[in-house]
C-alpha cells in the first residue's frame, strides 16, 4: 500500500512539473488545485466540428497531410484516456515502447521517416524537453500507404496552430456562436465543467490561447464584459486531428470548429457587404421595440432611445441581420434582428412592421437636435405635447404632420393619419414654440 501511494505521489509530481512554466496549458480563471491530475484528456464527449471556409482562417491556417510533413514541425502529446493503455511512442535508443503518462505535455519535433528493415516504417520525433529520440511505428507496411489516409500519429495535437492562433486571436474581440462552452475545473488536470448560459452574439476578447486536445488543437478562452472566462478547443485547420472530413460535417461537432465557436468581427462585416458603412454609427428608435440584453434576456427599449451600431452579421439562409448595439446613457449592449428589405406589404400596412431598418431606426442622437431638451425628452419619447415645446420636439412627440394651416400670428400643424389619435398643434410665428394644442377625444 504505501508503495502504491508513492508511485501515485511520483505520477503527481510528474504531472504537475509538466504543467508548471509550460506556456500552451492554459486555464480558465477559478480552476481549483486537482487531488489527483490523471483525467481522461478530451473528455468532453460527442466532439463537435464543422467545415471551415478557405478565407482568413484557409490563409492562415493550412492543412498539412501526413504526407507533406516537414522537418521542425512542433506538436505536444496530448493522450486520451486510451492511449494510457495503448502506448504510442517508442525510445529510439532502447526500442522500448514509453508510456504516454510520461510523455505527456511534451513537445516533439518531426524529424522525417525511415525504413529501418523491419516490418513496419518509422515516423522519427526529437523531444524538445528530455532532448531523446522516439519513433512511431506506423501499423502498415508502407509509409506511402498510411500517408495518405487521416489517422496521423496518436496522442500528438500539433502546435503549428496553436502558435498562429496565439499571434491572431490573443487580445482580439470575438463574437460567440456556441450553445455550450467550458470552464476548468482544475489547475493541474483536465476537469472541466460544460455552461450553457452564453448568448449568442455574447462579444468576448481573448485571454489566453494554449493548447486544446489532439483533434482540436486549439485552446481558446475568452473572457465577456463581467470578466467571467470560459473556453472552447477548436480544430482550424485540422493537421494530424485524426477525423475523417465526412466526420467534420457532422452537425453535432460544429461548435469544436473555430467558425462554429466564435466569429471575426471582420469576418462578419466581410460577410455583410454593404452594412460595413453603418457600423459606429449611431441611431435612435422610432418606436418601443424588444432587442437581446447582454444576458440573454428580452428587454423592452423605449422609443427615441439612441444607440451606436456596433456590429452588423448575416443571418445565413434569409435577409436578416443582427445588428449589436451600444446604449447611449448605459453603456449596455444589445442585440436586434432587422431586415432592410420589406417582404410583407400587407404586414407594414397593418401595422406589422417586420422591424425593417428604416422604420425601426433614425439617424443621430434626438438629444443632439436643435431645439431638443432634456428636461422635455421624457414627455416626448411618450408622444406627450406642451405648450412650449419646439418644432423639434413635437417632431420627435407626434412625426410628420399630415397638414399645415396658417392665421395671422399663428400656424398649425394637423395629425390626421389613419389609426392615429387626431391632434393638431398651434405655434406661435414669433417664437416658433406650441402656444396650443387641440385633440378630438
Amino acid at each position: 500500500m504505501k508503495k502504491l501511494m508513492i508511485v501515485a505521489a511520483a505520477a503527481l509530481m510528474v504531472l504537475t512539473g509538466q504543467a508548471q512554466g509550460n506556456k500552451y496549458i492554459v486555464k480558465t480563471k477559478g480552476a481549483a488545485k486537482a487531488a489527483v491530475a490523471e483525467q481522461a484528456e478530451n473528455g468532453q464527449g460527442g466532439e463537435k466540428v464543422q467545415e471551415e471556409p478557405q478565407d482568413f482562417l484557409g490563409r492562415y491556417f493550412r492543412y498539412v497531410s501526413l504526407c507533406d510533413w516537414k522537418d521542425g514541425m512542433r506538436f505536444m502529446v496530448i493522450p486520451e484516456k486510451k492511449d494510457m493503455v495503448i502506448k504510442t511512442f517508442a525510445d529510439a535508443a532502447t526500442g522500448q515502447m514509453v508510456s504516454s503518462r510520461t510523455l505527456r505535455h511534451k513537445i516533439m519535433v518531426y524529424k522525417g521517416h525511415e525504413n529501418t528493415g523491419g516490418l513496419h516504417e518509422h515516423i522519427n520525433f526529437v523531444c524538445e524537453d528530455d532532448g531523446k529520440a522516439y519513433y512511431y511505428e506506423i501499423p502498415t507496411a508502407s509509409f506511402d500507404d498510411y500517408c495518405y489516409g487521416k489517422f496521423g500519429v496518436p496522442t500528438l495535437a500539433y502546435l503549428g496552430d496553436v502558435d498562429t492562433a496565439i499571434d491572431l486571436f490573443r487580445d482580439k474581440v470575438l463574437f460567440t456562436m456556441a450553445d455550450e462552452y467550458y470552464v476548468d475545473t482544475e489547475v493541474d488536470g483536465d476537469g472541466f465543467k460544460t455552461i450553457l448560459d452564453v448568448p449568442e452574439g455574447t462579444e468576448v476578447k481573448v485571454v489566453a490561447v494554449g493548447v486544446g486536445t489532439r483533434s482540436f488543437p486549439v485552446k481558446i478562452i475568452v473572457a465577456d464584459s463581467k470578466g467571467r472566462e470560459f473556453y472552447q478547443n477548436v480544430a482550424i485547420s485540422r493537421t494530424n486531428s485524426g477525423m475523417r472530413d465526412d466526420e467534420f460535417d457532422i452537425s453535432n461537432m460544429k461548435i469544436h470548429t473555430f467558425t462554429g465557436a466564435f466569429e471575426l468581427p471582420g469576418d462578419s462585416l466581410a460577410a455583410s457587404g454593404g452594412y460595413r458603412q453603418y457600423v459606429g454609427k449611431k441611431v435612435f428608435t422610432l418606436y418601443n421595440t424588444e432587442m437581446f440584453a447582454q444576458d440573454g434576456q428580452r428587454t423592452r427599449v423605449a422609443r427615441l432611445s439612441t444607440f451606436t451600431i456596433k456590429d452588423i452579421r448575416a443571418q445565413r439562409g434569409t435577409h436578416y441581420v443582427k445588428m449589436t448595439l451600444t446604449g447611449e446613457s448605459t453603456g449596455r449592449t444589445y442585440t436586434k434582428q432587422v431586415t432592410f428589405q420589406s417582404t410583407n406589404v400587407a404586414g407594414d400596412i397593418d401595422g406589422q412592421r417586420e422591424d425593417l431598418f428604416t422604420s425601426l431606426f433614425a439617424w443621430g442622437n434626438p438629444l443632439s437636435m436643435p431645439g431638443v431638451r432634456q428636461a422635455n425628452f421624457s414627455d416626448v419619447q411618450k408622444s406627450i405635447v406642451r405648450k412650449g415645446f419646439t418644432e423639434n420636439e413635437v417632431k420627435l412627440a407626434l412625426g410628420e404632420p399630415t397638414g399645415h394651416g396658417e392665421e395671422k400670428d399663428m400656424y398649425t400643424w394637423v395629425y390626421n393619419e389613419l389609426g392615429r389619435p387626431y391632434a393638431c398643434v398651434f405655434f406661435d410665428k414669433a417664437t416658433k414654440k406650441v402656444r396650443s394644442i387641440s385633440k378630438l377625444k
